[in-house]
């Protein structure tokens, strides 16, 4: 049951307290790969989590390493090819490019030696969560995977929470997440004579340019893997996280292109995991937002809503003048406090938030469901011979 210390445990006052201020000279170089609009948003929460200059930055499209070059105040060098960001004086890159490129990048950078920030999902397939992982664990370096709800301070008292026991015995975990791609994310033209598109397309199939592979790439097989990995792999994260377990049994889901027929992915989903103890639901769709995403954690105590603004606790049972609902609201953008614990780590060479491992289980976990779509509607894992 909740008493006043766990709820102010929740309202995650103490864990401000924390924050480490950065010295003058204790300036990061940065190179980024992949140009694009997720990695203007890290290198945002950058300005926030500490000193850093950005050294180099790689894009196969003009415009995105004109853009980030003037970023620099034309200190960046910029490069079409990637490797040529690793052979720079960096002490660590930001890779921020389509999924199918992730893992060939993060090798290559661990190679040459720099600590890398890998974007979520870190795998594009899950034979490659065994590539990455022997990758970073047979090197020196760090690797913070872009699994941010890690480092946002409500998320880390819900889960305590969750696993001193508040909310009794937890057997279902409901995730959702619908977006407005018709509104929010229009494809718009590009000048195709500013783009490498055969270096975009790498080591993925030959193939026509399409403004909408270029734009929605996520919703192509060949690059990214749909919402299960864009944005249902964020939510079983935090469920492994909550509930010390990150390999679901089977699968079920069933999902449909209601919308957008152009996609490979489903833009319609509904699916469901079974996990040793408890299950987890994920539902959205792509040309609806109303409720956004978040989760929900149903316990026989008690059930925690949880959401990027904040968590609320609904319990079962409540004395007579006790209030049933319980809130705490965030106070920070996680993505700041996740690159800080990043450039902390470049320094103390300390294990970081979210290491590979935490990001390689909850991409497979996405996977796993796209191969219940891809065999009918179901799937165990591991593959039954």
């Amino acid at each position: 049951m909740m008493n006043r210390r766990s709820f102010l445990i929740a309202s995650g006052l103490t864990a401000l307290a924390s924050t480490r201020v950065f010295g003058a000279n204790d300036t990061i170089r940065l190179g980024v790969i992949g140009a694009g609009h997720r990695s203007k948003g890290l290198l945002d929460a950058a300005d926030k989590a500490g000193p850093y200059q950005l050294v180099a930055v790689s894009d196969v499209y003009a415009p995105n390493r004109d853009a980030f070059q003037q970023r620099s105040n034309g200190l960046a060098t910029a490069h079409l090819d990637y490797r040529e960001v690793l052979n720079k004086d960096i002490d660590a890159v930001i890779i921020g490019s389509p999924d199918h490129w992730h893992v060939p990048m993060a090798v290559d950078a661990l190679k040459a030696g720099k600590d890398v920030y890998l974007e979520k999902p870190v795998t594009h397939t899950i034979e490659e969560g065994a590539v990455l992982t022997r990758a970073v664990r047979s090197s020196k370096q760090i690797l913070q995977c872009g699994m941010q709800q890690r480092s946002w301070t409500h998320f880390r008292d819900a889960v305590d929470l969750i696993q001193a026991g508040s909310l009794g015995r937890v057997v279902q975990v409901r995730t959702y997440w619908w977006q407005n791609y018709h509104r929010d994310w229009a494809t718009k033209p590009i000048d195709q004579q500013a783009l490498d598109w055969k270096l975009w397309l790498g080591p993925a199939p030959d193939q026509p340019f399409s403004d909408e592979k270029f734009s929605h790439w996520r919703w192509f097989w060949n690059f990214g893997g749909g919402a299960m990995t864009d944005l249902f792999t964020h939510w079983i994260d935090v469920v492994h996280w909550a509930m010390k377990v990150d390999l679901p049994r089977q699968a079920h889901m069933l999902g449909d292109r209601y919308i957008f027929d152009q996609w490979d992915c489903p833009d319609t989903i509904q699916a469901a995991f079974r996990y040793p103890g408890f299950d987890v639901v994920y539902e959205g769709m792509m040309n609806s937002s109303i409720d956004g995403g978040g989760l929900e954690f149903r316990g026989t105590e008690a059930t925690l809503k949880i959401d990027r603004d904040g968590f609320a606790v609904y319990r079962e049972r409540v004395d007579e003048g006790e209030n049933p609902v319980l809130r705490a609201h965030t106070f920070r953008d996680g993505t700041i406090s996740h690159m800080q614990n990043f450039f902390e780590c470049i320094k103390t060479r300390k294990e970081p938030t979210a290491p590979v491992e935490t990001g390689v289980a909850a991409a497979r976990a996405g996977h796993i469901g796209n191969l219940a779509h891809q065999h009918g509607g179901q799937y165990t894992w591991p593959a039954k011979a």
